[in-house]
């Protein structure tokens, strides 16, 4: 592929990400995203040879963005981490106050990103991998899930006995919901408040214990 090809190709996923974040995920059609690019209808298919890969190749995009914002709460931890010193069992430098900022990162990217966010997390999306092209979105979106696994490997006293991957899951599974039912203000009507805060930090005391002063 050519600079040229890699140029159009790059702006084809580039409006689609711009279109799901202004219209949703019903806008993602291949017509509308070649108009909005300037091209043919037919275009598209010069370099996504289904629909599910294009929007595959937008979606990653959402990943990659949620990944950036995940790696810099992190790194936020590791500053306060070094601030104090390098106190292991610091409150800013634990580990539980990093799965704290993820998931707040996590509610946060959702609540902000409605579009991209139904995008990242279809099955078939998930599922799609185009020969000789990137990975599909699931080699993109596990990194994300390991960040989580390792840092509740971390947290010292966790109760229960599963593992750190069936704690990662149960609790990703809880932040999601948390996002999609906040999203359709189900969660709101029903807890009477309008802060999603107490509610992460009840799934982080379901999952890894009460907060320890």
């Amino acid at each position: 592929m050519d600079e040229r090809d890699e140029g159009l190709r790059a702006r084809l996923v580039a409006v689609g990400v711009d279109l799901v974040a202004r219209e949703g995920v019903q806008a993602l059609s291949l017509r509308e995203i070649a108009r909005r690019a300037g091209v043919s209808h037919g275009a598209p298919r010069r370099y996504f040879p289904t629909h599910a890969a294009l929007l595959s190749a937008i979606a990653r995009q959402g990943f990659a963005g949620l990944a950036q914002e995940a790696a810099a709460a992190v790194a936020a931890g590791d500053a306060a981490a070094g601030t104090d010193g390098g106190a292991a069992d610091g409150a800013a430098a634990g580990p539980r106050a990093r799965i704290l900022a993820l998931g707040r990162v996590y509610l946060g990217y959702a609540a902000a990103n409605r579009g991209m966010f139904e995008l990242m997390f279809r099955h078939d999306l998930l599922e799609n991998a185009v020969a000789g092209e990137a990975p599909g979105l699931r080699e993109t979106s596990l990194p994300l899930f390991r960040v989580l696994v390792d840092l509740i490997a971390r947290v010292p006293n966790r109760p229960g006995t599963g593992s750190p991957e069936t704690v990662a899951g149960a609790l990703w599974a809880n932040l999601h919901g948390i996002a999609q039912l906040w999203a359709w203000g189900s969660l709101q009507l029903a807890s009477g408040t309008d802060d999603a805060d107490p509610l992460l930090r009840a799934a982080l005391d379901a999952y890894l214990g009460p907060e320890r002063p």
